[in-house]
């Protein structure tokens, strides 16, 4: 009897253990969903690679920072971090990118870069936008 006596302590902490548990981690997990919620996104970066003197670098420079200020869009960029590399200041940028430029790379939080398909400096403003949001959209 004793022995049965034992027993019925645990398997009411059995029982009532996996409700609280599954409780706690509710909470645990909606409080975690609102911390993430309330956390700045990770910064969108985009390298631009130029040299002076091109017209086309000049053009698309001109559309990104266009875009970048471009705010009400439901393709905003506002928190694009662009960058701009000269090739000219490293000879293997300049050796891989010489006849590529404009190139535009899309930098990831390890800092390795995907060159991006080229975008023409004759694309509009809100279609220059509306492409390099969906970039980081995947």
């Amino acid at each position: 009897m004793a022995a049965a006596l034992s027993l019925l302590p645990r398997a009411a902490a059995v029982r009532l253990a996996p409700r609280g548990r599954a409780s706690a981690s509710r909470l645990l997990c909606a409080a975690a969903a609102g911390e993430a919620s309330n956390s700045p996104p990770a910064p969108r970066r985009l390298v631009l690679y130029t040299k002076p003197g091109c017209c086309l670098c000049d053009g698309l420079k001109e559309k990104l920072h266009a875009a970048v200020l471009l705010a009400g869009t439901p393709y905003s960029l506002a928190s694009l971090e662009l960058q701009e590399r000269d090739i000219t200041t490293d000879p293997e940028w300049e050796r891989l990118y010489q006849y590529e430029i404009p190139v535009l790379a899309k930098v990831f939080p390890d800092g390795t870069e995907e060159i991006l398909p080229r975008l023409s400096p004759r694309l509009s403003v809100e279609l220059i936008q509306k492409k390099v949001s969906s970039v980081f959209d995947q």
